[in-house]
């Protein structure tokens, strides 16, 4: 009942932010480059689906755009909410979260629709939730937790290290049933780095990170269309109607690109030569409309995201308020490493993973999710701002009595 009543005092909270107090309102720097790749978003998510959207949605060109605005709508309602609870909300129920992440991903095994034989979605009526995208923010909240009650554990003994990887076993093992690879390379990944900056030590840390590359690899081997796409991205050229079909269109719209791209609404790889451009691969028609300086800005976008984290997560613990930084930290290296693995294949640089474009991909569930963690980020640094306002005033306050006392 109190984090309901929580929930519902906007008007309290608002006017507590005091967003013309630079000490307390939103980060400028941290809100700007998210609100910038949304409208970039929305942009593309127009451009790169009308043309599959009039041949297979019966002449509604606009049928993914309006989808995306209401997913958007719901995403900036959600973050709202999410901006009023206190990160002591997250802290208490991290574990609670995770459970019911784990309970989704038994359930989309079995009720989950499945779409090019694999089972991520679980219908709600008109809409689905993908429960792999709820787990990456549920995991980072609960090993951020984890983090916190076990700090010493974790960087002196070696089961504090092993203790939340099996946990994560189990949460990679559900994944690689539905089959998502590329989900559980990100949390994986996103988990190592939160205990590498909690203080792991770096022997366990090195040693884990091969044993998870080599099963990784086993993993990859073991199924032939996994070791298509591994293999089809180092020459694409050689199948390129078969398994590099995607990737050698995706090139190609890269090169037409060129410096300063063919202009919005210009590309020609959207037009049913690279499927469902809006999804996985819509940074490949961005690059084509706007070409290097477009995809300058936007990887400069993601890094400022980053940065931030990272900014607001050292200020956390110098605050110590540990699990707010560890929470900061978990946010920024999954949001920006999704990126940059969506990034890495549409170049070719990396195997295809079937990962969204955060914040801009045609995805409700990713938006969602993505624009949430901000929320939450925006949230820590208002904490932070706070007792560091604090922690000010007490300062001054106490050299002002030394002052005082030593004149009298």
């Amino acid at each position: 009942m109190t984090n309901i009543i929580q929930v519902l005092r906007l008007n309290d909270f608002v006017e507590q932010l005091k967003l013309s107090d630079p000490r307390t309102r939103l980060d400028p720097w941290l809100l700007g480059p998210v609100i910038a790749l949304l409208a970039i978003g929305v942009v593309m998510v127009a451009s790169s689906s009308m043309p599959y959207a009039e041949d297979h949605m019966n002449g509604n060109e606009f049928h993914f755009l309006i989808r995306h605005c209401i997913y958007l709508c719901i995403a900036v309602t959600a973050a709202i909410f999410a901006l009023q609870l206190d990160t002591r909300f997250w802290q208490e129920n991290g574990p609670k979260f995770l459970v019911l992440g784990v309970l989704l991903l038994v359930a989309v095994l079995f009720i989950g629709r499945e779409v090019n034989g694999s089972k991520r979605w679980i219908g709600v009526g008109p809409l689905t939730i993908q429960p792999a995208e709820l787990m990456k923010f549920f995991i980072v909240i609960y090993l951020a937790g984890y983090l916190v009650r076990r700090s010493d554990e974790l960087q002196t003994q070696i089961r504090g290290f092993i203790k939340p990887l099996v946990v994560l076993g189990l949460v990679v093992a559900f994944l690689l049933l539905q089959p998502d690879f590329g989900t559980s390379a990100v949390i994986v990944a996103t988990a190592l780095a939160m205990m590498f900056l909690a203080g792991a030590r770096l022997w366990q840390f090195i040693t884990l990170t091969g044993f998870v590359g080599i099963v990784m690899g086993l993993v990859a081997w073991q199924e032939p269309y996994r070791m298509k796409r591994l293999t089809s991205f180092l020459d694409p050229w050689a199948d390129q109607f078969g398994s590099g079909y995607q990737l050698v269109q995706s090139l190609i719209a890269f090169g037409r690109g060129d410096w300063f791209g063919a202009g919005l609404g210009n590309s020609v790889q959207k037009l049913s030569y690279l499927p469902e451009a809006h999804t996985d691969f819509v940074f490949a028609v961005f690059a084509e409309e706007f070409g290097f300086i477009g995809v300058a800005l936007v990887i400069v976008l993601f890094a400022i995201i980053f940065m931030k984290s990272l900014s607001i997560g050292r200020r956390a613990l110098k605050m110590e308020h540990y699990f707010a930084a560890y929470m900061s930290y978990g946010f920024g290296f999954w949001l920006s490493l999704q990126a940059l693995i969506n990034i890495g294949v549409a170049s070719g640089s990396l195997p295809t993973k079937g990962l969204t474009l955060p914040f801009i991909s045609y995805g409700g569930n990713s938006l969602i999710v993505s624009c949430v963690a901000i929320a939450v980020l925006l949230r820590v640094d208002f904490e932070v701002r706070r007792k560091e306002h604090e922690y000010s005033s007490a300062k001054q306050s106490y050299r002002g009595r030394s002052q005082g006392e030593r004149h009298e």
